[in-house]
């Protein structure tokens, strides 16, 4: 068994991962390489691409009381910014057909068997840290515009959103806020999980090189990310439903977006 190691990778020295320049075109490149690995291996959304539309329904249902409403849009947008790393078993499923091995659905679950899975763990539960941070930031910027009282109905919800200056004011600041949070989950995690599956490298290493691919692309990685945003929105239409085809290739796209921007090592990690 791999020793137990988070910070820095099995060696327990800190990696210096090469990244290189790419272009907005090389994004597109990636997308239709996602999108053929969703075409060739599409069996994989039984076991994980579903979890998200459906968690997305369970979240509006359980938010459907006049209490938690406030809280609606917080879960569901909010939710993205555990995604990166709700789709591993995704980048495990590129990672094996680029190699030439079984790309089959069950295989993303080896994800468990990877040496950098604390590692792995720990930048989960940062995302995760992060998630709740928003949905605190959010439900007290609505209590400071609104007070602590829940809505009367979601009729009197809507029209105090849509209908009113504080309203605009919750809209307005509440999605710049939301843009801060998307942009750090964005700068720390971009290629983090992918090169984690690839080399064990350790959680610093990882989102220590994603924040030097967003620095050294910053247009190209502002582009993906808002590619990223609007996908999952068109996806989130209807009843999230389309968020299973949305997240998968996304997912596998991350992969290649990561094969690009990052070198691989000069010899074989070991």
């Amino acid at each position: 068994m791999a020793s137990f190691h988070v910070i820095a990778g099995a060696s327990e020295t800190l990696e210096h991962t090469r990244i290189r320049k790419i272009g907005v075109s090389d994004l597109f490149d990636a997308l239709k390489r996602g999108l053929d690995d969703f075409m060739v291996k599409p069996s994989h959304i039984v076991f994980l691409c579903l979890i998200y539309p459906l968690v997305g329904v369970v979240l509006a249902v359980w938010t459907s009381g006049n209490n938690a409403l406030p809280l609606l849009f917080p879960l569901v947008s909010g939710f993205a910014l555990i995604g990166p790393f709700a789709a591993i078993g995704l980048y495990e499923i590129s990672r094996r057909r680029e190699a030439g091995l079984d790309a089959s659905w069950s295989h993303a679950f080896e994800v468990r068997n990877s040496p950098a899975l604390p590692a792995i763990a720990a930048v989960g539960i940062m995302l995760v840290a992060i998630f709740v941070a928003w949905l605190l930031t959010a439900q007290a910027f609505y209590q400071h515009l609104f007070g602590s009282a829940p809505p009367e109905s979601l009729s009197g919800f809507i029209s105090g959103i849509f209908a009113t200056g504080r309203g605009w004011t919750l809209i307005v600041l509440g999605h710049a806020i939301g843009f801060v949070f998307a942009a750090v989950v964005l700068c720390t995690t971009v290629v983090a999980f992918p090169l984690l599956l690839d080399r064990d490298v350790g959680a610093y290493e990882a989102i220590h090189t994603s924040v030097r691919v967003v620095l050294a692309n910053p247009v190209v990685m502002a582009v993906w990310g808002l590619i990223v945003a609007v996908a999952l929105i068109i996806g989130s239409l209807p009843i999230f439903a389309g968020l299973a085809v949305v997240l998968p290739v996304l997912g596998h796209a991350t992969w290649h977006v990561y094969r690009k921007v990052v070198e691989a090592p000069s010899r074989p990690a070991s």
